[in-house]
């Protein structure tokens, strides 16, 4: 059963609590919903839920919600409506293009030493093409180069405060993420991590581990973990 947040629940949390809405037409939005959008959804908490609890029975780290990433941007005009989303230029055969990247979620981790790891998260189910000859088209390949070219630019560093982020991604199959992978080799950005940026795990194999002791593939196909 899924619940969703009504025009009244909207404007109750609103007057009581002071959270500010763009909107609150949400019984519009919710019946312009469709089942991919939900299911997305959904895969996307799902993943989050299995961080928050791999991270409850540990001692040596917390979760850093993203509330409290969005408290601690030193630029808190950033992007009032939606604080994670950046906008990078891409170079495409000599033509500069205006890109917007949005992940899916992000998240901490806050060590017992004081340091900490930021996460971005991409939930791939699959249906956007890996790669497109024209890129003014959506392809996972376009998002992986815009993510590079963000990074380049220290965007994270301005916006975010942060010194350094990484961005997981949870896709169909092993095989999915070889086509992911071999894309990326064939992207270079300058001044950005490369294929190290990138961490690929399938949807399989999370299901049955602790996503933060879980053996990821980088993007050269190194075997890393989220700790």
């Amino acid at each position: 059963m899924v619940y969703a947040l009504g025009d009244k629940g909207a404007r109750l949390l609103s007057e009581r609590d002071g959270v500010s809405f763009v909107t609150l037409e949400w019984s519009r939005k919710n019946r312009e919903a469709g089942r991919p959008f939900i299911e997305h959804q959904l895969e996307i908490m799902d993943f989050y839920v299995g961080v928050q609890m791999a991270a409850a029975a540990r001692s040596d780290l917390t979760v850093i919600h993203p509330d409290e990433l969005v408290a601690a941007f030193p630029d808190q005009v950033f992007s009032a409506t939606n604080p994670f989303a950046l906008q990078t230029r891409i170079n495409h055969h000599g033509v500069m293009l205006n890109v917007g990247i949005v992940p899916d979620l992000v998240f901490g981790l806050r060590f017992t030493d004081g340091s900490r790891r930021c996460f971005m998260v991409e939930i791939d189910r699959g249906t956007m093409p890996i790669a497109r000859s024209n890129l003014m088209q959506t392809s996972f390949e376009r998002k992986m180069r815009a993510y590079l070219s963000a990074y380049a630019a220290r965007q994270h560093e301005r916006h975010f405060g942060w010194k350094n982020f990484r961005v997981l991604t949870v896709t169909t199959d092993q095989n999915r993420i070889g086509s992911m992978r071999e894309a990326l080799s064939n992207l270079r950005v300058p001044q950005s991590p490369g294929a190290a940026l990138f961490f690929f795990a399938s949807r399989p194999q999370l299901h049955t581990a602790d996503p933060l002791l879980h053996e990821w593939q980088d993007g050269s196909g190194r075997l890393v973990s989220l700790t």
